[in-house]
């Protein structure tokens, strides 16, 4: 895995990075609608295709469900962007695009809008975890467990409960209540509460079109897949072997955000469905960059592109990272704690 050189290095350690990235900013309106369009209206024919292949029974247009799913999750990706202010750059109008989306994700916006920006306020820092993040144990933190707690975290670890059954109890149980801010006050409820009525009312509005159980064959899948898909690009980009963690006064944001979060080097078609998230040690230099100005950042800058680069085959070898080593400071599989036991 290819890495740059200390963030205390001259050239691109000693640059201000998100304050050249100002002029990265401002989205294009018109762009912006462009891409919620090409994004929703396909979405929509799809669903309506797998409706038709279950209605109809020829079900090997089943198989559009994948797109489906696709176009689903560059959705939350758009929605994540309304999240940031970037997608727009205008409040009023990124929060109602933010909240109608997260109708269709299954993602309360304003809950989860605040969820994300403490991930953004404290990736990388050991003394910051819980909050919208992977859990992460040290290898001390591991060993001081009990036997079922080590036993608990293997679990959690396992790819088949992250990238399994975790994206469905995420979207379609966790989600439905505000966990982590149920004492932070008001908007938390309103938003779970308020973005849950509207998925029972539309859920209501197609199933009264077409059936439940066409309506769960088709619907439900779409969302586990899209929502693995998303488990999976959020993992790989902060769950990597080279990543960067620290505590206290060591902690900083560029260095953070440069070193903690990685740039995953998608194919094409992939990084359009993606948003460009893959991006990511840019997006976390500024967080207000419109995803399709992200490449911009990358042609224009391309010291950049080595950064924390990952390929979709040193990807696949992330899972087994699952342990912060504070002594070598980077993540390890068990077998490597056990042999340092």
């Amino acid at each position: 895995m290819k890495n740059t050189s200390p963030i205390s290095e001259a050239g691109l350690g000693g640059r201000a990075w998100p304050k050249i990235l100002l002029n990265y900013r401002k989205p294009h309106r018109g762009r912006s609608i462009f891409e919620l369009a090409v994004t929703v209206i396909p979405f929509a024919i799809l669903w309506a295709v797998c409706w038709a292949a279950v209605h109809y029974g020829f079900w090997w247009g089943l198989l559009f469900i994948i797109p489906a799913a696709g176009f689903l999750l560059r959705l939350f990706m758009i929605q994540h962007d309304c999240g940031h202010g970037s997608f727009f750059a205008h409040r009023h109008s990124d929060d109602w695009t933010g909240r109608a989306i997260g109708v269709l994700t299954l993602t309360p916006y304003d809950y989860w809008r605040r969820a994300h920006a403490l991930h953004h306020a404290s990736a990388g820092n050991l003394d910051e975890r819980g909050v919208g993040d992977i859990t992460t144990l040290t290898v001390a933190e591991y060993r001081a467990l009990s036997r079922w707690g080590r036993l608990g975290y293997r679990l959690y670890r396992h790819p088949v409960i992250m990238f399994g059954i975790g994206p469905a109890w995420l979207f379609i149980f966790k989600q439905r209540l505000p966990f982590g801010m149920m004492r932070s006050g008001a908007q938390p409820w309103i938003s779970t509460m308020a973005t849950n009525f509207a998925i029972a009312l539309l859920a209501a509005v197609l199933i009264w079109l077409v059936g439940v159980i066409p309506f769960l064959m088709v619907h439900l899948p779409i969302v586990v897949l899209a929502g693995a898909a998303g488990i999976w690009l959020f993992y790989v980009q902060h769950q990597f072997e080279e990543t960067h963690w620290s505590q206290g006064a060591d902690w900083q944001f560029q260095e953070a955000a440069l070193h903690g979060s990685s740039h995953y080097v998608l194919p094409l078609p992939l990084r359009w469905l993606t948003g460009n998230i893959g991006i990511h040690h840019v997006h976390h230099l500024s967080s207000r960059v419109p995803y399709y100005r992200l490449p911009e950042v990358l042609r224009d800058y391309p010291e950049l592109s080595n950064v924390g680069r990952i390929t979709i085959l040193q990807s696949l070898r992330c899972v087994k990272l699952v342990l912060w080593d504070e002594g070598r400071k980077r993540l390890i599989t068990f077998r490597e704690a056990r042999s340092l036991a």
